[in-house]
């Protein structure tokens, strides 16, 4: 498996779905697993693929915020950083045989070419960006001629898409993230300051907080508060009304945050894929307020499972609509039953990537 992303420690926020994703498939019995990462904590089981120079480099890849990061704030360096990237995974990809290579990112797959390993492909929102630079279909379309390949979004709303730049190539699974069993197991209870306590949990970007600021003012303040949580990652000026408590892990949502909040808000112009603290949000029975993007479509029922807002009047309706407490409750209720019939735990993602890697195997050429 490969990834640019993995937590340095377990209270780190960077890449906390590919630990959970390793964990699980760890916890199998029927499949060894080496993880070409940066550096962190790996289960038992789990052997690292990385070289000690490709663990400090992408340390350090980390430590700047990403490939993505990059892209967006130096790009000159993101150049560079990207071919580096690429040659590090090339000589990984071919010094360590596998039966199946697991590849999250759709450009962590470009160094596969010249090799026929079947391939599972993660793809998320985000790559979405990548595909519609010039000439980047091409290149993928060269890589996945070469081998049996499951493109595997996280969401259903990315089919259509990669169907058709690459349906008739590879095979189109979309295949969902899980949540950890202890979301579930959130029970809920009013704040000892009797205030209404609204959650953002984002890496702050002007993409990633989208409308909150504007949309929000006047709707925030002593009595309904905004608490805002993530690695401020662009130059942002934040309004006196919210409340900034800077990066956060699970333990500390999991923990003090999700019990006593009255919801999770998100009004995201990003290319999300199927943001997984909304998964975790839902499935620990916190209704969610978010902006009307294919993405949240996806995932939420409008005034069952949340509340989609395409505009500030929206955002002020779903906000008192989920504010009285017997629609919250029911609605928060409604998405956590959503979570577990749809969504299922990360035992169940492991199951099925399990049988994705089984397919590859089995089919012919």
């Amino acid at each position: 498996m490969s990834s640019t992303s993995y937590p340095e420690t377990p209270r780190d926020w960077r890449g906390r779905f590919i630990a959970n994703q390793v964990a699980a498939l760890a916890r199998r019995g029927d499949i060894s697993l080496s993880l070409w990462a940066p550096p962190g904590e790996l289960p038992v089981g789990v052997s690292a693929a990385t070289t000690a120079a490709d663990a400090l480099w992408l340390g350090r890849l980390s430590q700047q915020g990403g490939i993505a990061h990059l892209l967006r704030t130096r790009k000159t360096l993101a150049a560079k950083t990207i071919v580096a990237l690429l040659a590090r995974l090339r000589r990984a990809y071919r010094h360590h045989p596998a039966d199946v290579v697991h590849v999250n990112w759709l450009q962590n797959a470009l160094p596969l070419w010249g090799t026929t390993t079947p391939a599972l492909i993660t793809v998320l929102g985000s790559d979405f960006g990548l595909v519609r630079l010039p000439g980047m279909t091409s290149l993928l379309r060269a890589v996945l001629r070469q081998r049996r390949a499951i493109l595997a979004p996280n969401a259903d709303w990315m089919r259509p898409e990669l169907e058709q730049a690459f349906g008739d190539l590879a095979e189109i699974r979309p295949i969902a993230f899980g949540v950890d069993d202890p979301w579930f197991q959130v029970v809920r209870h009013p704040p000892a300051d009797h205030a209404r306590h609204w959650l953002a949990v984002t890496r702050l970007t002007h993409n990633k907080i989208g409308d909150l600021f504007t949309w929000g003012e006047g709707l925030f303040g002593e009595t309904r508060q905004l608490h805002l949580f993530g690695p401020m990652q662009e130059t942002l000026e934040l309004p006196s009304w919210v409340r900034y408590h800077g990066p956060t892990h699970p333990a500390d949502l999991l923990e003090n945050w999700f019990p006593q909040a009255c919801g999770l808000i998100t009004l995201s112009r990003h290319d999300e894929g199927r943001p997984q603290v909304m998964l975790e949000a839902m499935a620990a029975g916190l209704p969610v307020l978010a902006s009307d993007l294919p993405a949240h479509r996806d995932m939420m029922q409008h005034g069952v499972t949340g509340w989609l807002a395409a505009g500030r009047d929206e955002l002020s309706r779903g906000l008192d609509w989920l504010e009285e407490p017997l629609q919250n409750r029911m609605t928060g209720q409604a998405a956590r039953s959503w979570i577990k019939e749809s969504i299922g735990t990360w035992d169940t993602c492991a199951d099925r990537y399990a049988t994705a890697y089984k397919d590859l195997l089995e089919r012919k050429p």
